[in-house]
């Protein structure tokens, strides 16, 4: 199961999906407020989108199964890890925040109210931000098109509620319940996630495997295709 990050939208994974789906069926799904996915929910938690991949999974009746999320879906995986082990087989985070301090300052900033309704009714300055900044955040040259694209299927409370609780979150006292094969991946260049992120999970799990991707910002399976895709590829099939 495949897990997309804040703004973002299971397209992330298509390249992904084509590649394992040689040898595994693919699940990805769309959280609440993003992409495809329903508007009209209460609110956007970490927690909220925990229980959405287990009714996911229970509709479809999934026992269990790896989860791969990138950076807020990798907390979201590591979060369901945690709170149902007997559901997960293996866990993989790209990119993902332990603790929500790890946030670059803009995205922290995003998460409060009157910050997230100004740039909401300046939409294209946020395009032309990140637009302006693609290159530092993904070499890829269809960044840009993808998460604009994403960016207009989102609203005002999934964009806020979803960063704002992804800021609160602090996962180190919960690292040592899970014991399942983990592994962390962590791109130097991220300038969205500290990339340093990858020692408290080092610390924190016990059966963790870490890949660090010198030349790969926070989107790895973008900068890095190859290596990432070899890499989560031989985590599936031989664990940490």
């Amino acid at each position: 199961m495949l897990l997309h990050g804040w703004l973002g939208s299971w397209g992330l994974w298509q390249n992904t999906m084509k590649y394992l789906g040689q040898d595994y069926r693919t699940y990805a799904l769309d959280f609440w407020g993003f992409g495809e996915s329903g508007k009209k929910v209460p609110t956007f938690a970490v927690q909220d989108f925990v229980s959405m991949v287990r009714q996911f999974m229970d509709r479809l009746g999934i026992i269990e199964a790896p989860l791969v999320g990138h950076s807020m879906g990798g907390t979201v995986s590591l979060s369901f890890a945690i709170k149902h082990p007997e559901r997960v087989s293996q866990v993989t985070v790209i990119g993902s925040p332990i603790v929500g301090s790890s946030l670059a300052l803009t995205l922290k900033l995003a998460g409060r109210r009157w910050i997230a309704s100004l740039v909401f009714r300046a939409m294209w300055a946020l395009k032309l931000g990140l637009r302006i900044s693609s290159p530092i955040i993904s070499s890829d040259p269809n960044w840009y098109d993808m998460i604009t694209s994403d960016l207009s299927r989102t609203t005002l409370e999934s964009f806020l509620l979803s960063i704002s609780s992804l800021r609160q979150t602090d996962l180190r006292p919960f690292l040592s319940q899970i014991s399942i094969p983990a592994m962390g991946m962590y791109g130097q260049k991220d300038v969205i996630v500290d990339p340093d992120q990858w020692q408290l999970m080092q610390k924190g799990v016990s059966n963790v495997r870490i890949e660090r991707f010198e030349d790969a910002g926070h989107f790895i399976m973008l900068d890095s295709p190859e290596r990432f895709m070899q890499e989560l590829k031989d985590f599936l099939e031989n664990g940490a």
